[in-house]
């Protein structure tokens, strides 16, 4: 069975534009939130960072459908679409109740962090998040 990761969190005024939704920008914001929660779920991110490996973002999209606005909440649903050799992929979506806020897709590749350049997603890693993993919607 698939687990699918929610992370829920209250728009501040601050995050606010002169429209009275949020910044644009704010939304990947709002994704690294979330993505540091699904990883203190499912595994130690601290542990793969000093045994050599790490996790840099190569690609990011968003597709903005309506604006979330202050004190409203914002579910930010994170369905893993795939693990591959060295690189993992999380398409977000961003709600508030049933209306459709954002979408996305964020693709991530491991590293060496004495050498640089890719690396091979740690097997450890690779165990912790295939539960996660959903197919591409």
């Amino acid at each position: 069975m698939t687990k699918l990761f929610t992370h829920r969190l209250r728009v501040r005024y601050s995050e606010c534009d002169q429209q009275n939704v949020v910044f644009n920008g704010h939304y990947l914001f709002y994704y690294d939130v979330a993505m540091t929660e699904l990883w203190r779920e499912a595994t130690d991110y601290a542990s793969m960072v000093e045994a050599g490996t790490d996790l840099v973002v190569a690609e990011a999209r968003i597709r903005y459908r309506q604006g979330a606005r202050f004190d409203e909440l914002v579910d930010i649903e994170m369905p893993v679409t795939h693990l591959g050799t060295t690189s993992m992929i999380v398409r977000p979506r961003f709600k508030v109740g049933e209306r459709l806020i954002a979408e996305g897709e964020v693709r991530h590749v491991f590293t060496d962090v004495v050498a640089g350049g890719k690396k091979e997603m740690p097997s450890a890693v690779r165990e912790a998040f295939q539960s996660y993993i959903s197919a591409a919607e």
